[in-house]
């Protein structure tokens, strides 16, 4: 008796340090949406982004990943810079945001295992070789994959977000340039008429606005912008705004051009999508409508055949 409490204490050590790390991650990921709703309640987006200046678990992760390194434990990974960049498309542009990362994974590594065996004790399941072996195997490759997944789908839905809403902010750019804007100033409006409807493209628009605010050249923020977006579409603009200040052609022209283009494609993205539409839905009909109706035309007749025709056969 003794030794199950001592292991249920263990593995109650480890749930707590895993329920811990997996409510400092989330607020880590929502770091971003914080920091949007306190400087819209104070009626100003020019600010720099979330991740520059969280406070709170930003801080708190950043002391960590600190005193992790500090014990003598390297949380750099073998390749830091294709890391960065991951990391950078899927909205984490914090300094520590690579570090963060792999000190996740390597909390996961051992408490989803410990979920896992706590698991077992709980069930009241044996803790046999086999069941500790297949739990562990089990827990360990979710732990190791989990968080890349999640890197993944965030940069997709993030990559998806800033696709669908930059033709808007370039119709927006077109109208405030033919206004008698220039480019910094309309950014600059742009940035904070969209931080509700577009947060993803209001944020780049932010950060390059700071840049040009910082002195950079133009050239220099546009491609920074581009290497952050890392969208085709706006690595496509920031070229041709490049491309016309260096031709000294008028950017009010280039932009009208450009966002005919823009439209064009949202619509053949619409049209491909519908397009598609049909075969999609084919196979949820076929899967489940298919055998329903088959079983509605057939058994009138199969229930026909077994009380008639089989009896009638058989001579009874």
């Amino acid at each position: 008796m003794s030794d199950s409490f001592v292991r249920l204490g263990i593995l109650a050590i480890f749930f707590g340090l895993c329920a811990w790390g997996s409510y400092r991650a989330l607020l880590f990921a929502q770091t971003s949406a914080t920091v949007r709703a306190r400087v819209k309640a104070v009626g100003s987006v020019r600010a720099a982004p979330a991740e520059d200046r969280a406070g709170g678990a930003g801080a708190v992760w950043a002391r960590l990943v600190e005193a992790v390194e500090n014990s003598g434990l390297s949380l750099s990974d073998s390749n830091p810079d294709a890391l960065r960049a991951k990391m950078i498309a899927a909205g984490f542009e914090s300094p520590i945001a690579p570090q963060a990362y792999v000190l996740i994974r390597l909390i996961m590594v051992f408490a989803v295992p410990a979920l896992g065996l706590l698991f077992l004790a709980v069930a009241g399941l044996e803790f046999n070789l086999v069941n500790i072996y297949f739990v562990g195997v089990i827990s360990a490759a979710l732990a190791l994959l989990g968080p890349t997944y999640f890197i993944r789908a965030r940069t997709s839905s993030r990559k998806t977000a800033i696709t669908n809403g930059f033709p808007n902010c370039l119709d927006l750019l077109l109208v405030c340039v033919e206004a008698g804007l220039g480019l910094e100033a309309a950014l600059d409006r742009i940035s904070r008429e969209m931080v509700d409807a577009e947060p993803e493209v209001s944020r780049l628009l932010v950060r390059t606005t700071l840049h040009l605010r910082a002195g950079a050249s133009r050239e220099e923020a546009l491609r920074r912008l581009a290497n952050l977006a890392g969208v085709d579409e706006i690595t496509s603009f920031c070229t041709m705004l490049i491309q016309s200040e260096r031709l000294g052609s008028s950017i009010g022209t280039t932009l009208r051009i450009f966002a005919s283009e823009m439209r064009e494609k949202r619509r053949m993205r619409a049209e491909e999508k519908a397009h598609k539409l049909p075969v999609l839905i084919s196979v949820p009909l076929i899967v489940c409508m298919l055998p329903t109706m088959l079983g509605v035309l057939m058994l009138p007749a199969a229930i026909r055949v077994a009380t008639q025709l089989l009896p009638a056969l058989a001579g009874k």
